[in-house]
């Protein structure tokens, strides 16, 4: 990534010098100006068709009216987040990660991390056509306000547009009334929420109800050095049959592997193109949570595999859980030569305040592993909820538990769980037997039906409004969703790449083939950008639309007041507001790299 930046600044270096110098020789046409690094294409055509379509005044006055109550709205949102956001760093400094990288907040395909150079079409799309709604809707206010408009034009970073432009006369707009000139300002935001929203109804709708996730487990990645990596399977791939048996999900998968031999048979397609893969499975660990099982670490360059336990060789998960079943207590020798013996159950991080176990005298602030409950054997967690919902609130059970490798009993009444959906024990589980998470495949499966949910607005139907500002919130969140608190380990760029072998065509809109998918990806970043877009100007700072609204709303509050000095009250908040949004900005981008 920092190759794609070097790159990037010596073009706009190199670009910067070739344009000064052919601008400075008078080369370049008189619509063209030249300032540093960026180039603005200035023209007086199209008020023409501005006045054309401002002769509804009332309507647009409107339309004005309402955008000046969303935009005051997001920009007292905004300046209380970023305060927050500010404070929070200053606070507690967070540890420097991808999303708070200063780089990140550039809305540019291949610099940006969440933004991959294969969208860049897509992208600058959905830029242009925000920009030109933006400005679009200033310049339509002007003539609506009967403001004279000096020239308009696009802003390009050397070849990149970064902004448009209307550029009213300023005598014009300084006569023009504090309503009259407010309205203005906050069209371009108005125009690009409802771009957002118009591009979310068609990707909700009828875009989305036209792919549908293919029969089959996708496979988002595979670990290396696994059965899967070795046979040749890889990111794109979808295992649609086992021995010759259609697998249509991940569960459907974990049971014709339960009962399959070690060489297995796989039936795998990608790029329409069907395969049959031969692996040799072995049982690998890829995740320890450390000094639980003493001896077995995985780090970033080593998985150690599980040979044997207890003497007895297993080379895949059911014969795992099959050697564990009838001993809680298991020697473990991995393919490195190193044995650990350890109590294998279900782990148990913390205890839940008051919790049934709590009450029972376990200790709350240790950790322990779980080996039986009611006298059956817990090997991991679906084991324990297995027992569980085969008991009742209020019975008692026995809990056989290792404390600090101590085997402990415990006489535990059962609670109700939080929606009377069962008995609970009152503790936080961790994936795996004993800390140890396993695979003897190897494949970390696509999750491309829950994305498709999301992208689809599943929040948003029979949910009214709310549940459809819901469906956008989340979908705004798919480029970052790795990043995000439970949003899993895929980020979602759009439908680019192996991502489509992931998904199939249905519907009438089917007969447009792959330019479904285009289609899906352009309204997905034409809502995107233009949320960001509306978001970032709605910012109370100068020379943004939220830095004017700031000053003509003030104006008019300020004006109300029995003051003398009005214009000085004026300038003295909005100057305040300003640098203090600017500082806070700064910090939430900056600090995190300059304080964690």
């Amino acid at each position: 990534m920092v190759r794609a930046l070097t790159w990037v600044l010596i073009g706009v270096v190199v670009y910067m010098l070739v344009a000064t110098a052919l601008s400075s020789r008078g080369l370049l046409p008189s619509y063209v100006r030249v300032s540093g690094p960026i180039t603005t294409l200035h023209t007086q055509r199209g008020k023409v068709v501005l006045d054309r379509l401002a002769r509804p005044k009332r309507f647009w006055r409107a339309w004005g009216n309402f955008g000046i109550g969303i935009a005051l709205v997001v920009m007292v949102g905004a300046f209380l987040f970023f305060i927050v956001a500010a404070y929070g760093v200053i606070t507690n400094p967070p540890t420097a990660s991808a999303v708070n990288q200063p780089r990140n907040v550039l809305v540019i395909p291949g610099v940006n991390d969440f933004l991959p150079l294969s969208v860049a079409p897509e992208i600058v799309f959905g830029l242009l056509v925000g920009l030109v709604v933006h400005e679009g809707g200033h310049g339509l206010l002007c003539r609506v306000e009967d403001i004279e408009i000096d020239s308009m034009g696009l802003a390009l970073l050397t070849l990149l547009p970064v902004g448009a432009f209307v550029e009213p006369d300023e005598e014009n707009r300084e006569r023009a009334d504090r309503g009259g000139q407010t309205r203005m300002f906050a069209a371009g935001v108005t125009n690009n929420f409802a771009v957002s929203i118009v591009t979310f109804l068609l990707l909700f709708g009828p875009i989305t109800g036209a792919i549908a996730p293919a029969a089959g487990v996708p496979v988002g990645n595979t670990v290396p050095g696994s059965a899967a990596a070795d046979a040749g399977i890889e990111r794109g791939d979808v295992i649609t049959a086992v021995e010759g048996q259609p697998v249509a999900n991940e569960s459907d998968l974990d049971r014709a592997l339960a009962n399959a031999d070690r060489r297995v048979s796989l039936t795998v397609t990608a790029d329409g193109q069907e395969r049959q893969v031969t692996v040799q499975r072995s049982l690998l660990v890829t995740g320890a949570i450390p000094g639980v099982v003493p001896g077995i670490e995985v780090s970033s360059t080593d998985a150690p595999g599980i040979v044997a336990v207890n003497g007895t060789e297993v080379h895949t998960e059911s014969a795992f859980e099959a050697a564990l079943r009838n001993r809680t207590v298991a020697t473990i020798r991995t393919n490195e030569g190193t044995t650990a013996t350890a109590p294998m159950g279900v782990y148990v991080s913390r205890l839940a305040e008051n919790g049934p176990l709590a009450r029972a005298d376990a200790p709350p602030n240790t950790s322990m592993i779980v080996t039986r409950v009611g006298g059956e054997r817990i090997v991991d967690a679906t084991d324990l909820q297995g027992v569980l919902d085969a008991r009742q609130p209020g019975e008692e059970v026995s809990v056989e538990a290792y404390v600090n490798g101590d085997r402990r009993t415990y006489d535990v009444t059962l609670d109700a769980g939080p929606q009377d959906d069962g008995a609970r024990l009152g503790v936080f589980l961790a994936e795996g037997t004993s800390g140890l998470t396993t695979t003897d495949l190897g494949i970390d499966p696509y999750p491309a039906e829950q994305l498709l949910s999301i992208l689809g607005g599943d929040a948003a139907r029979g949910g009214g409004i709310g549940g459809f500002l819901l469906g956008i919130v989340q979908t705004l969140v798919l480029p970052l969703a790795s990043v995000v608190p439970g949003g899993g380990a895929y980020n979602f760029a759009g439908f680019v790449g192996p991502v489509t072998n992931f998904y199939t065509l249905q519907g009438s809109l089917s007969a447009l083939g792959g330019w479904v998918f285009a289609l899906a990806n352009v309204l997905f970043w034409t809502g995107w950008v233009n949320i960001q877009l509306a978001f970032f100007n709605c910012i109370p700072s100068f020379p943004l639309d939220g830095g004017h609204i700031l000053r003509t709303t003030t104006e008019a509050v300020v004006s109300r007041l029995p003051v003398s000095e009005g214009h000085n009250l004026t300038g003295a908040v909005t100057t305040a507001v300003s640098l203090t949004m600017l500082a806070s900005l700064l910090l939430a981008i900056f600090g995190p790299q300059l304080l964690g």
